[in-house]
């Protein structure tokens, strides 16, 4: 944490150019280089982020007989995952509160990031720079331009990314994705995608003062590139995705699941929409900051609409695909359609049949095996999340997005375009040059 800007400059060892902007990427561990297979058959993982979606109920009980160290910046945490690795694997893990020590263990083949959003970024780059295959938690990014950086840090080095979009991996959202795409509702009109209200008050009540960090959190650590601000317990652990600092409510939380199904469905993996608006309204009493209701419109090159939100009471949770021959909705458990008949026949060897994979971790486990791409690989998880991120501009500036999805560019707008990107704290920051 005491890394100066002018080492952190001199250390850079890699740069990505998003919308004009140039992104020089952090400083990296030495890679054992990027074509090196593993050292055994097993593929040995390490948890950084083991509280809530990393813990033993989630992500760390799909790959803890592989995990051979885990890390957090809560203590209580730490030890509540290495002791469950320890229990599963028969052995206990390396553990440590600072990612980079991780990265620096040759004993890991790959990681699982699952950490607040604004952490995203920065643990992913990192990890690919540093010869590691990485899982990391969906929304894969904070801003639009981080995703890139990802994108092009998988590439350059050779690494295998899934993006925590585990709907991929389950048959009815992808069996109602070939349904759409094989024509069986004719053209597609609209696309309807329900998101949840904000559960902040479920979990917190209500506010509390700043106080002291606890003993146990590195708090300073748990902001990394964040701006500093006084400790508060109803701002970190699950409620950080309530604050516009580190996520970006439900838009980006349920959004980042059900548009990434409607992108697959549209067949948009590598583009996007063209024109975003919404609206918006707010906690009364300012208790968090990003919306309790919302509704955003985006426009797709092919003019389908999309309508995404929980401002809207008859428009339930997960996606519905509204075309000239009928609808499909599916969620998650559920899958239907009107007329009835439009599942019942079987699609043939001539229509689309799309990426099947029966469970997402494992998927990962195959590709990191064979080299191959993931079913929710960067790019993928890149263009779901700017999708997210172009609803959470539009409802915050109150304008009407123009998006240009090849060039990745807000057009006419400066002030939108200015949030394309955010800078970071030092010494952790992706550093910008006009």
């Amino acid at each position: 944490m005491n890394l100066s800007r002018r080492s952190f400059l001199r250390t850079a060892a890699a740069s990505v150019s998003v919308g004009g902007l140039t992104y020089f990427l952090p400083p990296f561990p030495k890679s054992r280089g990027a074509d090196t297979p593993p050292a055994s058959e097993r593929i040995r993982t390490a948890a950084i982020g083991v509280g809530n979606q990393g813990g033993p109920k989630n992500n760390l009980k799909f790959h803890a007989k592989n995990c051979v160290a885990v890390c957090d910046v809560d203590q209580k945490y730490l030890a509540a995952g290495a002791a469950f690795v320890e229990k599963e694997s028969g052995k206990a893990p390396f553990t440590a509160g600072d990612y980079r020590r991780i990265l620096d263990r040759k004993d890991i083949d790959a990681v699982v990031v699952t950490v607040p959003d604004h952490w995203h970024t920065l643990l992913s780059v990192d990890a690919c720079n540093a010869g590691k295959d990485v899982y990391c938690e969906k929304p894969l990014t904070l801003t639009i331009a981080e995703g890139r950086a990802i994108v092009d840090a998988v590439r350059r080095n050779k690494r295998i990314l899934q993006t925590g979009s585990q709907q991929r991996s389950d048959e009815r959202f992808r069996r109602a994705c070939e349904y759409v795409r094989s024509g069986r509702l004719g053209k597609i009109k609209e696309v309807r995608v329900g998101i949840p209200g904000p559960n902040w008050i479920d979990r917190a009540k209500k506010p509390v003062p700043d106080s002291d960090p606890p003993a146990e959190l590195d708090y300073e650590m748990w902001l990394g590139p964040a701006p500093k601000r006084p400790y508060n317990q109803y701002r970190v652990h699950y409620l950080f995705r309530f604050f516009w600092d580190y996520s970006g409510g439900q838009v980006t939380n349920f959004g980042a699941h059900h548009l990434d199904i409607t992108q697959w469905a549209l067949g948009m993996d590598e583009s996007g929409p063209t024109t975003i608006e919404g609206t918006a309204t707010y906690n009364k009493d300012h208790w968090f900051e990003t919306p309790e209701k919302c509704l955003i419109t985006y426009i797709y090159p092919n003019g389908v609409k999309v309508i995404c939100g929980n401002a809207d009471k008859t428009m339930p949770g997960g996606c519905t695909f509204i075309g000239e021959k009928g609808t499909i909705f599916v969620d998650r458990g559920k899958i239907t359609c009107d007329p009835p008949d439009i599942l019942k026949e079987e699609l043939k060897d001539t229509d689309v049949h799309l990426y099947a994979s029966k469970n997402h971790h494992a998927n990962w486990f195959e590709c990191i095996k064979s080299r191959k791409a993931p079913i929710a690989e960067a790019e993928i998880g890149h263009r779901s999340a700017t999708v997210c991120h172009l609803g959470n501009i539009a409802i915050r500036t109150g304008h009407k997005i123009s998006w240009d999805p090849t060039k990745e560019q807000i057009l006419g707008d400066k002030e939108a375009a200015a949030m394309v990107s955010k800078a970071y704290r030092e010494p952790w920051k992706l550093v910008v040059k006009g």
